[in-house]
């Protein structure tokens, strides 16, 4: 900090590894209080540099274990393809079922689901509404969810359930969850999210992750009188509003701060929730802001 020049010195391997090992021999109230010599883009960069370095970790094919299995075979992606395409209303399950039983070949259903999601392209249905027609007789009875997870400072990996409403764009609540989800932790998360809620709507839409298929989350929406409707999978355009704000809290909040636990995070969550309400204006909303809207003004035919 002393330092005449303003250029940051040229620090060599060994001195990098020597200024680690110093760190640790620090108290970690100590060392949070000289952090602040660091720039926030500093700390920030080191961040998605070891959140990149985990998941390269993690699914990068050259880790030194055990080679596992290397796909399907052509002529089963092919058996499995031709097989939907004669037979359109088969489900995953069933087509796995029907190639055990036809080429006693063993194949998962969730094999089956990605075949048919890389080779597999239906034709164009032409019979009933289309989905954004369906929701625009949903008025303003419909919420949207999602589920996402975020990187902490500490590498953690916390689950986050937000909940917005369909037509005015308002951020219902947020759940956070710091271990594996379940069909418990997913109830909490949502109960969570709604707390402070005078009303419920009709109906919830969800897309097709398989926690969504947990007994004790759908007895959760029976006791709530809530409806769920599933999206078309593998169509982001069915759920483009919540995907949306998942995207725009990824890269106008969550990639420009820090947070440490759950708690943290959901604090800061509450704070966006307020700006997004609050301050944030909509294109698709006539340039007003969510909390003051009287009634839904969305426009289906061209949003943003």
């Amino acid at each position: 900090m002393k330092r005449s020049r303003q250029r940051s010195p040229n620090l060599c391997t060994s001195d990098r590894i020597l200024a680690g090992l110093m760190a640790l021999l620090v108290r970690p109230t100590r060392l949070l209080r000289s952090a602040i010599v660091l720039k926030p883009s500093t700390l920030l960069g080191l961040d998605k540099a070891l959140s990149k370095q985990k998941y390269r970790e993690l699914f990068s094919p050259n880790r030194r274990c055990k080679p596992g299995p290397k796909g399907p075979s052509t002529q089963l992606i092919r058996a499995v393809v031709e097989m939907k395409q004669r037979n359109p209303n088969w489900g995953c399950p069933r087509i796995a079922q029907q190639i055990a039983l036809a080429f006693h070949i063993q194949i998962d259903k969730d094999v089956v689901r990605r075949i048919l999601a890389q080779r597999y392209r239906p034709g164009q249905d032409s019979g009933g509404p289309s989905w954004l027609t369906f929701l625009g007789h949903m008025k303003d009875s419909l919420w949207s969810m999602d589920l996402f997870r975020c990187e902490s400072a500490t590498l953690r990996t916390p689950g986050v359930l937000v909940i917005m409403d369909q037509y005015t764009r308002r951020i219902i609540g947020f759940g956070v969850h710091a271990g594996t989800v379940d069909g418990a932790a997913l109830c909490r998360m949502f109960n969570r999210a709604i707390r402070g809620q005078y009303w419920m709507p009709k109906y919830l839409s969800s897309d097709n992750d398989p926690l969504y298929r947990f007994h004790r989350w759908q007895a959760n929406l029976r006791i709530l009188e809530v409806t769920e409707i599933k999206t078309i999978p593998y169509v982001p355009l069915c759920h483009p509003f919540v995907e949306r704000l998942n995207g725009t809290l990824q890269r106008e909040y969550l990639d420009h701060m820090l947070f440490w636990t759950t708690a943290d995070l959901e604090n800061k969550l509450l704070e966006f929730r307020t700006y997004f309400n609050n301050h944030r204006t909509h294109n698709s909303l006539e340039g007003r802001t969510p909390h003051t809207l009287s009634r839904p003004v969305a426009n289906l035919q061209s949003f943003r």
